[in-house]
């Protein structure tokens, strides 16, 4: 088949020399969806997310792999008005600054996604788990939220305070960033402790050339 072939059949079909329309797809690349996918401990409480939010974040989930398709994940999608206040109080954030008792008041998140496992954990659902946090994290950044994924919080509180039939497994904090996070580059063995100053939050991360084998 010829090179220019769907360029003759146009000009077959509407003419040669007649303006060809080109339609462009705008939209954020990945790596710019990874840049702004930080994990955010502070945010900003003039945003509500509602639960069609949290459908629209969860929805993703149909069209990830999944270890031996066994798609074992279950959600609950929780809000200001469905109970965020048990979340919140069963929940850690910022263990690596514990001096900030984060997140600091006038900033806590008030929707979450509780991702439950309907099978004993083991290292097929951690693989899924880990697909599945980052991808709905992903399009919360472009619907233009955030999040940060807790794994630091009371499973047997949370599965009561919820009437949760599966063992919760890991959370999600969803709403809109309010905080200056930056990246910055170092050497693999320098500290990856994540630190704050002057009101920016550094994350360490390893140089790529140190990450390749």
């Amino acid at each position: 088949m010829a090179d220019n072939y769907l360029e003759n059949r146009y000009d077959e079909l509407f003419g040669s020399g007649r303006k060809k329309t080109v339609v462009k797809h705008v939209g954020q690349s990945l790596d710019t969806l990874l840049k702004k996918n930080r994990s955010y401990r502070g945010y900003d409480k003039n945003t509500k997310v509602n639960m069609e939010q949290l459908k629209k974040i969860v929805a993703v989930n149909p069209l990830l792999p999944s270890g031996r398709n066994q798609q074992a994940l279950r959600f609950k999608l929780v809000t200001h008005d469905t109970g965020a206040e048990k979340v919140l109080a069963n929940i850690k954030l910022g263990g690596a600054l514990p001096e900030l008792h984060l997140p600091f008041e006038g900033t806590e998140p008030e929707a979450f996604i509780i991702i439950c496992g309907i099978t004993p954990e083991n290292k097929i659902l951690d693989i899924d788990l880990g697909i599945s946090a980052q991808s709905m994290l992903l399009k919360a950044v472009e619907m233009g939220l955030n999040g940060i994924m807790i794994g630091a919080f009371n499973k047997e509180n949370i599965k009561q305070e919820f009437n949760l039939p599966y063992e919760p497994l890991l959370i999600l904090a969803i709403g809109k960033g309010a905080e200056n996070i930056r990246l910055v580059e170092i050497n693999e063995e320098e500290s990856h402790k994540y630190y704050r100053q002057d009101g920016v939050h550094f994350v360490p991360k390893v140089k790529l050339e140190q990450l390749i084998l």
